[in-house]
């Protein structure tokens, strides 16, 4: 199950369930759209992966499988991912 996270790792921007800007990589790491294109330019930081966006669950599903409530947020900022 798709876990939902509620903000995005970069800006801490709120991202609730119904977000349509908010975007995911394969890892369900979660940015929105303005940190994931014009700061991160389209590559998580933390896989490398490219984004997508994030599904919005329906309401009803939301009743019985409710978004995540944690918070994550990258303590030592958030940049484009450096070259190994």
């Amino acid at each position: 199950m798709l876990e939902l996270r509620p903000n995005c790792e970069c800006c801490d921007k709120d991202l609730p369930p119904e977000a349509t800007d908010a975007l995911i990589c394969t890892f369900e790491c979660t940015f929105c759209a303005d940190c994931a294109e014009n700061l991160l330019g389209g590559v998580c930081p933390n896989c490398g992966g490219n984004f997508s966006a994030r599904p919005i669950r329906p309401a009803a599903m939301l009743q019985k499988y409710p978004a995540s409530t944690k918070r994550v947020l990258k303590a030592e900022g958030c940049g484009p991912r450096k070259a190994a």
